[in-house]
Formats: C-alpha cells, structure tokens, sequence
C-alpha cells in the first residue's frame, strides 16, 4: 500500500492559523479559501491533515479549549483564594472593554452561540467547550464553599452554570461596547450575587 505524500507544513502552526480564522469570523462564514489562505497550505494538504473543513475545526476548537483551560487552572493556583480568582477573572475581563481582545469574544461562546442546538460535530464540541468550562468554574465554586466564601448550601453546579452565563454575556457585551466604566461596574454587581 502506497502512503501520501508526508506533511510539509507544521500542522500545529496551520491549526493555530485555522483557529484565528473560525474565531474572527465564525464557523458557517470561514471559507476554505479564507482556511487555506491564512494557513498558508493547499487544499489538497488540508483534506490529508484534517480530512475536512468541520475536522479543522474540531481541532481547532480543541486547542482554544485546552490552552484556556491551562491557562485559567494556573491563574486559580496563583490567586488567593478561590473567590478571588472568579473577581480577578471577571473584573479583568471587563477592563478589556474597547480593545481588540474583546471585539473578538471567546470561541467558544462564539461559537456556542452561531451553531445553537444544532447537530453535527462541531455543534457538539462547542457544547462540550461550554461544558468544561462550567465543570472549571464548579471546581472553583466547591473550593470557595470549602474557604467559607461561599455558603456551603447554595448548589455548586447551579453556580458555575451561572457563572458560564455571566461570563458569556461580559464576553458578547465586549464585542459591542467600549465603555469600560459600565463593564467593570456590572460585573462588580454581578460578583456580588456571589456572597
């Protein structure tokens, strides 16, 4: 049996390319042609690596997922308590109101948002991103409600739920808003729903 031709082409920096695509402009409204553009590969190179324009996707969304789920564990680690890193993090998302970061918004609300409750592969990773980020902010819940920050009684998977939904509505607000003052006061008041 005869092998393709091998790869000629770092597919960790086209998957990085192929992310910042989906991300700016969506998943329905990425061509091929904006894909191959931006990775700098064939379409031929595409198909061998990735098979298709959703298993792109896939990967890409995988490697957003993983690399902010890195991230915000090592933020947990570093912050003093549990409640302090969930204000950190949603007070310094809100000062990000005006700048490019935020005109973005996050892939995976983003996309969670575009592909809904439809079927298909790549409606199912964005509901799984969503999913392990809830299941990240309830891992902070417990351990705020172990620090005594957090009443112990209140449901734990209610408020990472409730967290997911704060951040992705900070997330699509900062897409349309550079009123950094009006961010940073809301999500102070949504902090405060916390204690």
């Amino acid at each position: 049996m005869t092998r393709g031709r091998p790869i000629a082409f770092s597919p960790d920096q086209a998957t990085s390319a192929a992310m910042q695509v989906f991300w700016a402009r969506g998943y329905d409204s990425a061509s091929t042609r904006d894909l191959l553009d931006a990775m700098q590969i064939s379409r031929s190179s595409l198909y061998q690596a990735y098979g298709n324009k959703e298993q792109l996707f896939l990967e890409a969304m995988r490697r957003y997922r993983d690399n902010l789920l890195v991230r915000l564990a090592k933020r947990s680690e570093a912050a003093p308590s549990a409640l302090a890193f969930i204000e950190g993090l949603f007070l310094d998302t809100a000062a990000e109101a005006g700048s490019e970061r935020a005109a973005l918004g996050c892939l995976i609300f983003n996309s969670a948002g575009e592909l809904g409750q439809r079927e298909g592969l790549a409606a199912e990773e964005a509901r799984r991103s969503l999913d392990a980020i809830t299941a990240l902010f309830q891992q902070v819940i417990v351990a705020a409600q172990r620090q005594g920050d957090i009443d112990a009684q209140r449901d734990s998977k209610a408020l990472a739920t409730y967290l997911t939904m704060g951040m992705a509505g900070l997330r699509t607000l900062l897409k349309s808003t550079q009123d950094r003052a009006a961010t940073q006061a809301a999500a102070t008041m949504f902090l405060a729903s916390l204690r």
